[in-house]
Parts: structure tokens; C-alpha cells; sequence
């Protein structure tokens, strides 16, 4: 396991780097915010933020959604991709938020994962952007770049989760999710990643000691 030190060196770097991050999602209640991540799989933000104007629009509770002719709801997201399976879920978590949680978004990770469509992952999401409970996101950005620069060595996101919250401050967990994020989308891109732009220099064994 890396030390501390090196995480916290990262943060500091991608801190100056990315001073915007943060979540790329629009949204305004914690029912909206979960909606788009679900939409958000296999999809752009960009791609979410067109769609979902229209859909808060119409869809403003949990029982709008469980009551939502399937149908209809398939065709208002079908440009995010997967709309048949995300439609469903969406339907799913609304007829469970309003029967097991009076309409509203649990505030627990333990909750929040017995809704459908919901892992860890997009659990994290809502309690670090919504209710303030650091979390860190492990989607495919942060994979790439905790391999990259050695913050971990897993595979599997559940143990990068552990291994990065073993090295980060607890209270920076959602910070550092997004600093990631965005430096994997700006510059540590999956092809041709931008190295020679890159602030992390000797501390990411891809680019070396280069001073």
C-alpha cells in the first residue's frame, strides 16, 4: 500500500490544477441528482444535462416517477443509451422511495444501496455532493488513474474505494473523487494521455522523474 504521503501530494497538485471541480451534474433536490447518475452510466454529462431539463420538469417526485408510463419515460431518455434498463430503474427506485422512505432519498449507505441501480458507486455520489458525507467514487476515471499513479493496484472498484479512503483525509474524499475525474477527463485520458501537460511529474510512474 502506498503512504498517505503521496496521495496528499497528488490532492495538492490536482487541487491547483482543476480549482472547478466538482460534480458535473445538474441538479437541485437529491432525487434528481440520483435519477441523473443512473442516466449517467454508459453516458456522458454533457449527454444527461440536455436530457434531464425537460425530465425535472415533469418528473418532480418519487411517485411521478413509480406512476410514469414506461413507454413514455423509455422515449424522454432514450439518448442516454440503455433506456429500456434505465427506464425500469428509474421506475423501480421511484415505487421504492415512496413506499419504504416517504418519497425521499436515503441518507445511509446502507439504504441507499437496496435501491435498484444503485451500488456504491452512485451511493457515494449522493451522500458526498447531496448530504455531505464524504465518499470516494470509484468510476472508470478514478480506476484509471489510482492504477496509474500507483494509489492502488486493484481492479476492482470496491477495493480501490478502500485502498484510496486508507490514504486520503476522510473530509477530502469527495473532493479528491472529483480532482480525479476531471483529470481524467482534461488530461490523463484512457488514449493518448496528456503527460507532458500533467502537474504530477515524478510522482506518477507513467511520466517519471522529468526535473
Amino acid at each position: 500500500m502506498p503512504s498517505t504521503g503521496l496521495a496528499r501530494k497528488v490532492l495538492a497538485a490536482l487541487k491547483k490544477l482543476h480549482p472547478d471541480a466538482a460534480c458535473s451534474l445538474h441538479y437541485k433536490t437529491p432525487l434528481e441528482l440520483l435519477v441523473a447518475t443512473i442516466l449517467s452510466a454508459q453516458c456522458t454529462d454533457e449527454r444527461v444535462n440536455k436530457v434531464t431539463p425537460a425530465l425535472f420538469r415533469k418528473y418532480r417526485t418519487a411517485e411521478d416517477y413509480a406512476k410514469a408510463n414506461l413507454s413514455v419515460l423509455q422515449r424522454e431518455i432514450r439518448s442516454t443509451g440503455f433506456y429500456r434498463q434505465k427506464a425500469k430503474t428509474i421506475q423501480g427506485i421511484g415505487k421504492i422511495l415512496r413506499d419504504r422512505f416517504g418519497g425521499e432519498v436515503p441518507r445511509t449507505m446502507e439504504e441507499l444501496i437496496t435501491l435498484p441501480g444503485v451500488w456504491r458507486k452512485t451511493a457515494n455520489v449522493i451522500l458526498g455532493n447531496v448530504y455531505d458525507v464524504p465518499g470516494i467514487v470509484v468510476d472508470t476515471h478514478v480506476r484509471r488513474l489510482a492504477n496509474r499513479i500507483g494509489l492502488s493496484k486493484e481492479s476492482d472498484p470496491d477495493k480501490i474505494e478502500i485502498d484510496l479512503m486508507k490514504q486520503v483525509p476522510k473530509r477530502a474524499w469527495t473532493l479528491f473523487s472529483h480532482l480525479l475525474i476531471f483529470h481524467g477527463r482534461r488530461i490523463c485520458k484512457a488514449i493518448k494521455p496528456a503527460c507532458g501537460e500533467c502537474p504530477l511529474g515524478s510522482l506518477c510512474p507513467r511520466i517519471g522523474v522529468r526535473n
